[in-house]
């Protein structure tokens, strides 16, 4: 028996999703036959989501890109031709060469989605090609979270489940299912069956609503306000931690005086939350040591984005719980080089970096190296403050993903060259130029969970290859070498991780053996060092903002799409239309065409109480139309009492792979044909853009797709 034809089992680091877990591969004939969690890595401990079980059928996919491949004919007519991968890259580098003449480098875009850890690879192919513009999700999504922690108390703060909280507060996330960031749901599980108390903030009666000793069901966009009514308790019936306050917090009378502006009173009016269920939700929090909040995306793609994340960092703060164990902490990472030092911000020149998309206008973005996508599509309509002529998209889908999809589909459908990098021809790579063919997790070398802050590295090993499929990595390494830059790349990726994994003292070989590296974890730092910020304290009252003309303090502003802020609308579309309710077996718009995944969850599924159903003749499981001031889409009706009569919660990333013609039916089901891109909804200091609170209408809509 050949070696090939025996069974053997790879260690590696599954990356369905945010990532998190350790899996064991099992291969026989160089193929994957089963995939599984590992029982002896130190986060998952053998468990797994179904997104990570069914990886085998996205690998094997019959609809796989696997070679590179070139438009013919007009855009989104389906009509492609195989070609070489040095054809690809060549064209590629040529016409980039081309716009960067002609336009100067800035008329060049690139993007990714939701992470897949070559972030820094891609800026660092950005920063060398001389261009400020990349796009990420990053305005609204994690990026706008470290943003804001960054000026508030040095670094992001994680919640460290493995020393017992005494009680966890998960605001608007679905730990669970979403796995987010630097957690894994089961990390929380493990947490409620040691005692801990939970605090569920959400409109909608999830799971974990549904297990929380109080369930605060607020009125969607109003968490800011919510936050401020827990800080007032806490505040005033002197339940803060006083010598931390003391010491370790800047602006601390300012913030108090802001905190008087949000009586319990006034937070019941504009949350729908009964003032003593707040008030005992602040007293469960405040007095349980320690204590941790999770947080998630919800609450940062609306207006408040950034004063949201900055008062529930305050309320870390002024409870103790900052840094300490247990509670919400700053994970040392392993001695590896940084993001920062691998990506060569440096090597872009001053004068380009200040030609960022919205730069001057999002001024915290801009500190992050992030903009916003309407800056993008604006720029390719009307050619100001100067034409975009090719993007480079990885790794995301925002004709599905992205606010106003008319309007992202009609500046892709625009620009003079597109190159989409995926695994398969998505309503976005169907707009393509070049469409090149993406390697998944299993199919090339990688340090995971780079880019994340809980403490740990892991290795991702190569287990199968499958066609011409190429990681992004290489393609950002090759292509960098066709336009000048083989100076700051290495001979392959290998060297690259040996570059990133040197500090350490570890090869990238040496480290894939060893599956995984901790820091090594400190705790209260800050009473050795301070906090990270200018005034080494836990900034309430802002100086970087206050340096960049913002309002120092956090403050709570109504969404422009309620029926507060738009009764005359409310009167044609009476419903506050909630958006990106999490599913547990997709990805944002990913593996919809996985048989397993699909099979779990066939349709697209709006929630409405029964109540407000019955008012339109709809019944469960009826088709319904939804309807905003954009356009409207149809969904599956779900009938619940888990959600307020007056909200309606539809999901995201609706497309159908099955559809054979170019667009997939990216317009049948896609929400964010509703969502509204007017900056007017922004986050003035993030540019988020506001996806989550709108306006709609329902009626039945008959048959299905």
């Amino acid at each position: 028996m050949s070696k090939s034809s025996e069974e053997r089992i790879v260690k590696s680091y599954c990356r369905g999703c945010h990532g998190g877990c350790g899996v064991l591969v099992r291969v026989k004939d160089d193929r994957i036959v089963n995939i599984e969690g590992d029982p002896k890595f130190p986060t998952n401990r053998g468990s797994m989501c179904s997104k990570g079980l069914a990886a085998k059928q996205l690998v094997y996919h019959p609809d796989r890109i696997t070679r590179p491949l070139k438009r013919v004919g007009n855009k989104g007519e389906g009509k492609w031709q195989p070609i070489s991968w040095d054809e690809a890259l060549d064209t590629i580098a040529g016409k980039l060469r081309q716009v960067k003449a002609e336009n100067g480098a800035e008329s060049i875009v690139l993007g990714y989605g939701t992470g897949r850890n070559y972030e820094s690879f891609l800026y660092r192919f950005a920063n060398l090609l001389g261009t400020p513009n990349v796009l990420t999700a990053g305005h609204e999504c994690y990026g706008s979270r470290i943003a804001a922690t960054a000026i508030t108390c040095g670094k992001l703060p994680v919640s460290d489940y493995a020393n017992n909280p005494a009680c966890v507060m998960v605001w608007g996330n679905n730990v669970l299912w979403t796995n987010p960031d630097e957690q894994i749901g089961v990390s929380l599980s493990r947490a409620l069956s040691n005692g801990a108390k939970l605090i569920v903030v959400d409109p909608r009666l999830t799971f974990l609503a549904g297990k929380a000793d109080i369930w605060l069901q607020l009125r969607p966009g109003t968490d800011t306000a919510l936050a401020f009514g827990m800080a007032n308790v806490i505040i005033n019936e002197k339940l803060y931690d006083k010598p931390f306050v003391d010491n370790y917090v800047y602006g601390w009378d300012k913030f108090v005086e802001r905190v008087q502006e949000y009586p319990l009173d006034r937070v019941e009016k504009i949350t729908w939350v009964p003032a003593e269920t707040i008030r005992n939700a602040a007293r469960l929090y405040a007095q349980s040591k320690p204590a941790c909040i999770q947080w998630g995306v919800a609450i940062e793609q609306n207006i408040n984005s950034i004063d949201n994340n900055r008062i529930l960092t305050d309320l870390m703060a002024i409870t103790g719980n900052l840094d300490v164990p247990g509670g919400s902490v700053f994970f040392v990472p392993p001695k590896i080089r940084t993001i920062s030092e691998f990506a060569g911000h440096q090597y872009l020149p001053k004068e380009q970096a200040n030609k960022r998309l919205g730069g001057s206008t999002y001024r915290l973005a801009n500190r992050i190296a992030v903009l916003t996508p309407k800056a993008v599509w604006d720029a390719i309509f009307t050619n100001e403050p100067y034409p975009v002529k090719a993007m480079m998209l990885h790794g995301t889908n925002p004709v599905i993903t992205r606010a106003n999809s008319r309007e992202v589909y009609r500046a892709l459908h625009m620009v003079d060259f597109l190159v989409v990098t995926d695994f398969f021809l998505t309503p976005t790579a169907e707009l393509a130029d070049i469409v090149l063919p993406a390697a998944t997790w299993l199919e090339f070398d990688d340090i995971g969970d780079y880019m994340f802050r809980h403490g740990y590295i892991s290795a991702r090993k190569k287990v199968v290859q499958i066609g011409e499929c190429w990681s992004d990595h290489k393609i950002f390494s090759e292509l960098g070498k066709r336009l000048g830059q083989g100076d700051f790349w290495r001979k392959d990726v290998e060297g690259d991780l040996d570059y990133i994994l040197e500090p350490s003292g570890l090869t990238w070989k040496q480290f894939s053996e060893i599956g995984y590296l901790q820091g090594q974890m400190e705790y209260r730092k800050h009473e050795k060092k301070g906090f990270s910020t200018p005034t080494k304290k836990v900034e309430f009252y802002s100086t970087i903002l206050e340096e960049l003309g913002y309002d120092p303090l956090p403050r709570y502003q109504e969404t422009p799409e309620t029926p507060v802020s738009r009764p005359e609308m409310s009167e044609q579309y009476p419903y506050i239309l909630i958006t990106g309710a999490r599913i547990p077996v997709f990805f944002h718009s990913e593996y919809r065409m996985i048989p397993w995944l699909r099979e779990i969850h066939p349709d697209p599924i709006v929630e409405i109480h029964p109540v407000t159903a019955k008012q339109h003749g709809i019944k469960d499981g009826d088709w319904v139309f939804i309807e905003s001031p954009r356009g409207k889409v149809k969904q599956r009706a779900k009938l619940t009492t888990g959600i307020n009569p007056g909200v309606v919660a539809a999901q995201h990333g609706w497309w159908f792979p099955e559809i054979k013609n170019p667009g997939h039916g990216w317009d049948i089901s896609n929400i964010n044909i509703l969502t509204d891109n007017d900056p007017a909804g922004y986050d003035p200091m993030m540019g988020a853009t506001n996806l989550r609170v709108l306006l709609c209408r329902i009626y039945p809509a008959g048959e299905a797709l």
